[in-house]
């Protein structure tokens, strides 16, 4: 079986992902949390709030939820799994193959600190959704001062 690997891209879109492919090395050299094995595909993904909350939503079909993990800290989630490629047919030519198969990862920083303890996490018709509480803004308190 013959794949045939098409990739469009233009130079802006290249220089955009140089960068970014810059700052993620960057993290990875800080922290284990960040390492990217090689290979890995990154699915797309939405980010979005409201002043309670944070959502993330991941485009992830075909991935079996017990091939799917997410890990939460207060200030990022990592999301990763394994999406397994589909049986193919014999004595068949491709002539198109852009789906990606294999091991996935994407690591995203969080906008706001968020409450570890209460996320919700839902998968269906191939997205992953999580919601993520966030914390309250720190407030001042004031201190009275007595006599010592």
């Amino acid at each position: 079986m013959d794949y045939i690997k098409i990739k469009f891209t233009k130079e802006s879109d290249q220089l955009s992902s140089d960068t970014g492919r810059g700052i993620e090395d960057m993290f990875r050299s800080m922290s284990p949390f960040f390492a990217l094995p090689e290979g890995v595909w990154k699915p797309q993904m939405d980010i979005y709030e409201t002043d309670e909350e944070i959502i993330i939503l991941a485009e992830i079909a075909g991935v079996d939820k017990e091939n799917l993990s997410v890990e939460i800290n207060t200030r990022a989630a990592k999301i990763y799994g394994e999406r397994t490629e589909m049986p193919r047919l014999k004595n068949s030519t491709y002539r198109l193959a852009e789906i990606q198969y294999g091991r996935f990862e994407r690591i995203l920083f969080l906008p706001a600190p968020i409450d570890a303890d209460k996320v919700i996490a839902t998968y269906f018709n191939g997205l992953l959704q999580i919601r993520l509480a966030k914390l309250p803004p720190d407030r001042t308190h004031r201190i009275p001062i007595v006599d010592g």
